[in-house]
C-alpha cells in the first residue's frame, strides 16, 4: 500500500518541481552574474606554435669506477655460524582409517575429523581414530 501511494505522488511532484525550475529560468529578468570555471590542468594557447629547445643535459660517463671497499669499524665481528637441523617427522599415535587402508597422521587433529592417505590411486579419504 505504501508502495502504490508513493507511485501517486511521485509522479505529480516531479512534474511540479520541474515546472517551477522552468518557471523560475524564464521569469528571471536578466542573466545570471555566475562564474563557472572548467580547467584541464594544461594551458589553451591560441598563438602559433614555437619551439622550445630542450636544456642542456651532460652525456653520462664512459666509465663508472668500481665502488670502494671500506674496512669494517675495529669492534665488528661477524655474527656466528648457526645450523637449524630440519624438522624431524614424528608419527602421532593417531591413524587415519579410509576402509581398505590404515595411515599413520602427520600431525594430530581431533578424533573423527576427515584426514586422508596418499595411495598409488591418489588420496583417500577417511575419518581420525
Amino acid at each position: 500500500m505504501t508502495q502504490r501511494l508513493m507511485n501517486l505522488i511521485r509522479r505529480p511532484l516531479t512534474l511540479a518541481v520541474f515546472g517551477v525550475v522552468l518557471a523560475g529560468v524564464a521569469g528571471l529578468p536578466h542573466p545570471a552574474q555566475a562564474r563557472v570555471w572548467v580547467g584541464f590542468g594544461f594551458p589553451l594557447y591560441f598563438g602559433a606554435p614555437a619551439y622550445y629547445p630542450p636544456p642542456a643535459y651532460y652525456p653520462p660517463p664512459a666509465y663508472y669506477p668500481p665502488p670502494g671497499y671500506y674496512q669494517p669499524p675495529p669492534g665488528y665481528y661477524p655474527p656466528p655460524a648457526s645450523y637449524n637441523p630440519p624438522a624431524q617427522y614424528s608419527p602421532s599415535s593417531q591413524s587415519c582409517v579410509t576402509g581398505p587402508t590404515v595411515c599413520p597422521m602427520e600431525r594430530p587433529v581431533s578424533p573423527g575429523t576427515a584426514c586422508y592417505c596418499t595411495t598409488e590411486q591418489g588420496r583417500a579419504w577417511g575419518r581420525a581414530t
